[in-house]
């Protein structure tokens, strides 16, 4: 059983095979309700920490979420952040590119929407859509604006893993952590979900025929996510292989990684002077003689 965060952990330069990697694992837990207690305790660090990283003012967290649809994206970020402050959390889903982002580069988007220093920055699908579906769907190219010499299918994917790459090592050297979760879950496990999907009915507008469409193409995308690990884990921004078969699971396995991480960094409360103190010894005397 994997129960170390850093054993998710795709290391730089690492080839990826993912049918080598597992979407289930032994449970971290011993029932629901241990599930629920080891949880409860990871989201009561994660507001420690994130009330810490808020007040130090120094660091950002980007939490990055890619995986197939059904993978659990949303829920896992609903249950690992249900404790944090919503002052110091931004989520941002990111959908096809509008006619205003399609005049810009393909990083522009997201680059608008990254966290400010003290805040946690959570993106649902990312610029990684632009090597991910754009590559099972070259066509997609032709609707981007592209000069013809740009879309060589030889270069152009190569071009975008450096520009994803030189832009995560900028964060990092400006002070911003970079997460990245690939919420690995099997074919099997998708058509399941697919069909809880048209039992429940408050589950219904979830499901669409285009996502039956994108199924006939799990083969491309699996090919594609194993060149985009391989191509943009690096040390400063790792990518982490969660198996997502089992939800309980990869809550615990997700929030235990973003608690190592906060964990690491040099965090601490503003240090109080000496004037601030005299004055806040002049406020609690106020108060203490008000009615």
């Amino acid at each position: 059983m994997r129960n170390n965060s850093v054993s998710f952990r795709v290391r730089p330069g690492e080839k990826v095979f993912l049918k080598e990697c597992p979407t289930v694992i032994q449970p971290l837990y011993s029932s629901k309700k241990g599930y629920q207690k080891l949880l409860g305790e990871h989201i009561e660090q994660l507001s420690v920490l994130q009330n810490l990283l808020y007040a130090s003012n120094q660091y950002a967290l980007l939490l990055i979420f890619q995986g197939m649809d059904a993978a659990g994206k949303d829920g896992a970020i609903r249950h690992v952040m249900s404790g944090v402050n919503p002052q110091g959390c931004q989520v941002f889903s990111f959908k096809s590119p509008s006619p205003e982002e399609l005049e810009h580069d393909f990083l522009w988007r997201t680059t608008r929407c990254l966290p400010e220093r003290g805040q946690i920055g959570i993106f649902n699908r990312t610029y990684y859509e632009e090597v991910l579906i754009v590559r099972v769907h070259p066509k997609i190219l032709l609707t981007q604006g592209l000069p013809e010499e740009l879309r060589d299918n030889k270069t152009i994917w190569t071009g975008r893993y450096r520009s994803i790459v030189e832009l995560e090592e900028h964060l990092y050297r400006n002070g911003t952590r970079v997460l990245k979760f690939f919420l690995h879950i099997s074919k099997e496990e998708q058509r399941k979900r697919f069909l809880e999907r048209i039992d429940q009915k408050d589950k219904n507008w979830k499901l669409s025929l285009a996502d039956i469409h994108e199924r006939k193409y799990w083969k491309d995308y699996m090919k594609a996510y194993e060149e985009c690990l391989h191509q943009t884990s690096t040390l400063h921004a790792p990518w982490h292989i969660v198996p997502a078969d089992d939800k309980n699971n990869t809550h615990l396995i997700v929030s235990q990684i973003i608690l190592d991480a906060l964990n690491l960094l040099k965090m601490s409360y503003p240090k109080t002077s000496s004037k601030r103190k005299e004055e806040l010894k002049s406020i609690g005397k106020q108060l203490e003689k008000a009615q």
